[in-house]
């Protein structure tokens, strides 16, 4: 059976939470491969707005498993805290039907504390981080002194890798004139937490190559987008992890032949949360009008997103670097009646023509739009769950972007409601 990775095509919020749980009910298995609980989804089903943040997105589709891959690093008292929000909300959470990676690296209280202040001292250089301890994670996982799932089951060893990890802590928070971090207190707090996860606690790997024997449909599901990613997007205000298809592999404990349809969600225009080169950007009436209409405030801070027009650029750039087979567009009735509408097809750069955002952090903020513009519509699109319920300019809107970003749509959403949504191809069809 298919597999399919979901991920985001543009600077991340293009709505994958509602396109991987309208996908959930075709698969078995939903797995996060990457990123924290800085990464927000919003749910709208039967008029119940979910709000998850680490949880995959399958977790509110009762007889679905949802994983946690060992891509993620895991802040343990938010994953409790979330979880008991959505017990609230009637949602079932047990060991059977949820499992979290061994391997996965947890977030720590002085992971959070040394991002806030690290981000205070940026001032106006700040990477614009969600302060959720994400970064910092990340790093310690890098340099092999991160405290992992797993460890929690042995306190011996457990006490070991505390000693280690607060070598370099530590010392770097006198070097900021800071306070250090108690090692018993971490201990304590660490030993109390264990007990509740550990029931969680699984090989991914393991359990996903049994589902693949058994023939069961995996989803893949991405958080942020293809343009924060840390290699390919844009550099240095990026996230801390690689949002691409192929971590999808690398952060659930997968081979590549476990990938069969990569899915871009794509959204009508263009938004992105915090600093950063942005071409489209409409730092205007036009731009807070899609603001309010599209409810453009993240999921996780509340933060206003900048809006922009639709920046085929980039999504033609995230099309090649992820081998997107097809594009979920999104949020299209955001752009009912508006009188015009703007496509990038290109940039220009110290008057020099380019047809790719260059990794140069110069070149990028230099980069100037080349807009098309098209026809606008006036009917309304929202709730539309057929292609010949859409205005014909809305369907040639649809059609040029294809041709622009070299890929064809799959899905069209066309409200937050789980059943607005059109299927043009299955991503699981063999």
């Amino acid at each position: 059976m298919a597999n399919v990775v979901v991920i985001g095509s543009q600077w991340g919020d293009e709505g994958k939470g509602k396109i991987v749980d309208w996908l959930s009910e075709r698969a078995s298995v939903v797995v996060r491969f990457q990123g924290g609980h800085n990464a927000g989804h919003t749910l709208v089903i039967d008029g119940v707005t979910y709000k998850l943040s680490l949880l995959p997105s399958g977790i509110v589709r009762p007889g679905k498993v949802s994983m946690v891959g060992n891509g993620v690093v895991v802040d343990p008292w938010a994953l409790l805290d979330e979880m008991e929000m959505l017990r609230g909300q009637g949602v079932e959470i047990t060991p059977e039907n949820f499992r979290l990676s061994t391997s996965a690296a947890l977030i720590l209280p002085l992971h959070r504390n040394l991002d806030l202040v690290r981000e205070r001292a940026a001032g106006l250089g700040k990477i614009g981080t969600t302060g959720r301890g994400i970064g910092p994670a990340y790093e310690d996982k890098t340099a092999r002194r991160a405290i992992r799932v797993g460890d929690l089951t042995d306190l011996d060893v457990l006490s070991d890798k505390i000693d280690r990890l607060l070598f370099h802590h530590n010392a770097l928070l006198l070097g900021m004139s800071l306070d250090e971090v108690s090692r018993e207190d971490l201990f304590d707090d660490l030993a109390e937490i264990a007990p509740k996860i550990l029931p969680f606690g699984a090989s991914i790997w393991q359990e996903l190559d049994d589902a693949r024997r058994l023939g069961k449909r995996i989803l893949f599901e991405g958080a942020q987008g293809t343009m924060l990613d840390i290699d390919h997007g844009t550099y240095p205000y990026v996230t801390s992890s690689n949002t691409v298809a192929g971590q999808a592999a690398i952060g659930s404990g997968q081979g590549p032949s476990a990938i069969d349809f990569v899915l871009g969600i794509t959204k009508a225009y263009t938004t992105r949360v915090g600093s950063g080169p942005f071409p489209t950007e409409q730092d205007n009436d036009l731009g807070r009008q899609i603001s309010e209409r599209g409810r453009e405030f993240g999921t996780v801070t509340g933060r206003p997103r900048r809006c922009g027009w639709f920046d085929a650029v980039i999504v033609r750039q995230a099309i090649k670097i992820n081998g997107i087979n097809g594009i979920a567009l999104t949020k299209l009735d955001i752009l009912d009646g508006l009188a015009e509408l703007k496509v990038c097809t290109g940039y220009t750069i110290d008057g020099v023509a380019v047809d790719h955002l260059p990794a140069s952090s110069v070149s990028q903020a230099k980069a100037e739009p080349v807009y098309e513009v098209m026809d606008s519509w006036t009917a309304n699109t929202q709730g539309a769950r057929s292609m010949a319920d859409l205005p014909a300019t809305a369907v040639k809107y649809i059609r040029r972007i294809e041709e622009l970003i070299e890929a064809p749509l799959a899905l069209l959403s066309t409200s937050p409601e789980r059943e607005d949504t059109i299927l043009v191809k299955d991503p699981f069809a063999d």
